[in-house]
């Protein structure tokens, strides 16, 4: 709603009832359906049906036209989250498998620079450790043994490891 209301935000209220149709009519990732469905077991009436047949010729043609423009919009998004997959996937790489007893470096790229007392940032290590996975908690993250010293959280994000080679 946000981006509809007036900069005074004293219309919101006109704007209530689409916000509450566009959200009840969204299908949501979890169940799969919209949550109008749900509570009424059929889809809401939205717009125009042009398989019945109208004496209003101009009715009708609005109606195909709204349909194409539907069409078109719901085409270009599906092209807009294909070339969005295609992007993210060029970054994406294939996730080494870790397993418990493993040796690994943890990168230090996300860590405060009070973990690490150096002078100068630049000539400080990338990767530290050889630390041991202690724990493999899901195939994105591994619970790691480390020295309470370190004071970081045990259970840390694989791609932001590597596997230690002696």
């Amino acid at each position: 709603m946000r981006i509809y209301i007036n900069h005074r935000q004293n219309n919101w209220s006109k704007w209530l009832a689409t916000t509450e149709f566009v959200f009840n009519n969204k299908v949501h990732t979890v169940t799969k359906t919209s949550p109008f469905q749900v509570n009424y077991g059929r889809e809401p009436r939205m717009g125009f049906d042009i398989r019945k047949k109208r004496k209003n010729e101009k009715a009708e043609e609005f109606a195909r036209e709204m349909k194409e423009r539907h069409e078109e919009a719901r085409a270009a998004l599906v092209k807009a989250q294909e070339e969005m997959k295609r992007q993210a996937d060029k970054s994406r790489k294939e996730m080494e498998e870790y397993r418990i007893g493993d040796k690994i470096l943890i990168s230090i790229k996300d860590f405060l620079m009070e973990l690490i007392k150096r002078a100068m940032k630049k000539l400080t290590e990338k990767l530290i450790g050889p630390y041991v996975v202690k724990k493999i908690v899901s195939e994105n993250a591994v619970e790691l043994k480390l020295l309470v010293s370190l004071r970081i959280y045990l259970v840390v994000n694989v791609r932001r490891i590597v596997k230690y080679r002696e």
